[in-house]
Parts: structure tokens; sequence; C-alpha cells
């Protein structure tokens, strides 16, 4: 494996992407710290992977040149960068701040404030692939801020991108990720009534998506997902829960700017409807179920 100049970077936040990012910059190299909110899955990812463990964000991020976070939502980020155990309560002057959790283009402006007063550099990195995309090292990732920060950075989150883009001044990133999460849900969408469509006509759905993948109705949802939503399986990581809280943060700028989401505020509804039939921790091509009560 090809190996990096020693840097000491620290990652925040353990979750399904969390843990497997944080071991691919262990293994390309870099010096780890890790902070998990639940300390166990601290420990846990210690033994599989060289690195060092720490009780906070502010022991973390102590003398590293680059702190990632990956939580839950804006409120979780506020939590580990701000405060007397932040992240910022330590990082040093010069150093960078890279957010990957998918939050609002608002919050992202906000760090970027707290971060400039510090003298510390800010990026907001949201990425996509899920959970077998941040497992395999190959995520998408969107990003705001400076172009020479993130050429900084960008070799780094390499070592778990196949590719990364500068799309424009903070908060940028966010934004980018809010036009992803409106495409790819309906994707799903229309894969959802198109194989439902499918079952009921008792067509064999294997071979369906093995002939129409190939033409105009292909995609990497119906490569990845569409024969196991069609066998109900629905175990892939990126849940009816968090989808739902990305589609909010959407809706949130959309009235904002004044872009309207109409389709896509319907297909909300039908994931509520997923919740409400216990699917809260499924993934998102559970929306077939919806239409198979």
């Amino acid at each position: 494996m090809r190996r990096v100049r020693m840097k000491k970077v620290a990652f925040i936040g353990l979750g399904v992407m969390g843990y497997p990012m944080a071991g691919h910059l262990a293994n390309a190299g870099y010096n780890v710290t890790v902070y998990n909110r639940t300390h166990e899955k601290a420990i846990a990812w210690q033994k599989e992977h060289q690195g060092n463990i720490a009780l906070t964000p502010k022991e973390a991020a102590n003398n590293c040149d680059v702190v990632f976070i990956c939580v839950g939502n804006d409120d979780d980020v506020r939590a580990v960068t701000l405060g007397g155990n932040g992240a910022l309560a330590s990082m040093a002057k010069h150093a960078v701040l890279v957010d990957h959790t998918t939050a609002s283009a608002e919050l992202a402006r906000e760090l970027s404030k707290h971060c400039q007063q510090q003298h510390i550099s800010f990026i907001d990195a949201p990425v996509s692939g899920g959970q077998a995309g941040a497992e395999n090292g190959v995520l998408t990732i969107m990003c705001g801020g400076e172009q020479h920060i993130f050429d900084q950075v960008k070799p780094i989150m390499d070592a778990y991108a196949r590719f990364s883009q500068l799309m424009g001044d903070v908060g940028s990133g966010q934004l980018a990720k809010m036009v992803n999460q409106i495409c790819f849900t309906n994707v799903v969408q229309g894969l959802a009534e198109g194989f439902n469509f499918a079952q009921k006509a008792g067509l064999d759905t294997d071979k369906l998506i093995d002939t129409i993948s190939k033409g105009a109705a292909g995609s990497w949802q119906m490569d990845n997902r569409g024969k196991t939503m069609c066998a109900g399986e629905f175990d892939f990581g990126f849940a009816v829960d968090w989808v739902r809280k990305d589609l909010a943060i959407a809706f949130a700028e959309a009235e904002k700017i004044g872009a309207e989401l109409p389709n896509t505020k319907i297909l909300d509804q039908y994931y509520k409807e997923v919740q409400e039939m216990g699917g809260n921790r499924w993934d998102t091509s559970s929306l077939i179920t919806r239409f198979q009560k």
C-alpha cells in the first residue's frame, strides 16, 4: 500500500460512515485520533486500526493538522465543535476543520465564522455513496470553501473518496448535497413504483433489472438496490430517518430561495408512511413497501 507523509488528523463521529472513513485514513498512514460519543465504539475502532482514541472532541483535535467531523445533524455538529470540550477549543491556528455531516448551509457559514475568529480554515464537505461507499473508500464529496484549503485537504480525503469537487464558497457543499438528496430520492420513487408494478404483473424482476438497467432506465440505484428492493432486503445503511432529516434541510432551504419541490414533498410523506410501518432504520429502498400495503 502507498504510504503517505505522517500527518496528525482527528476524526469525530464513528457512525456507519465515519467508522470506515477513519479506518481508511489510518490504513493510508495518517496519525489518527478518533472520538465518538459512545466510547465503546471508539474502543472497537482502535482494536481494528492503528490509532488513538480520545474522551472529548477537544482532546481529539489537540494539535491536529486537520479535524474531520461526521455526525448526525446541525445540533450534533455544534455539540462536538463549540464549547469548552468542543474541537475548536484546542485546534491550532491554521489547522483545518472539515465537516462531512449532511447539515444546513446556514450551519456551515456559522462554523466558518467561528473558525475565522481563531484563524482556522473550514470546509463543508458532505458525502454521497452510503455505507458501502464509505466501506469501500469510493465516496463522492461535495465541498464548500476556499480553493487553496480544498487543495490542501483533498489528498487526505482521497483515502476514502473516488471524487471530490469544490462547488464554491462555504455552504456550497451542503447545497450540492441537498440537490443530490432531491435527485436520488426521486429516482428511488420511480424504482419503487416500477418494481411494484412488475411484481403485480408477474414479471421476473431479476431478468427485468438485468434488461432495463442497460437502457434509459438504468441508474446507480437500480444497479445497487434494484434486486434487493424486490427481495424485500432493506439493510444497506442509509436509513429512512436520515433521509427525512436530509429532505427537511432541503425543504427549509427551498423556502428561503423560492424553489419548488412538489414531487419531493410527496415522497417525503411516503417515507413518513414507511416510518409508521416500523421502517425507521430500513434503508431508502424500502419505499417500495409503501406500495405493497
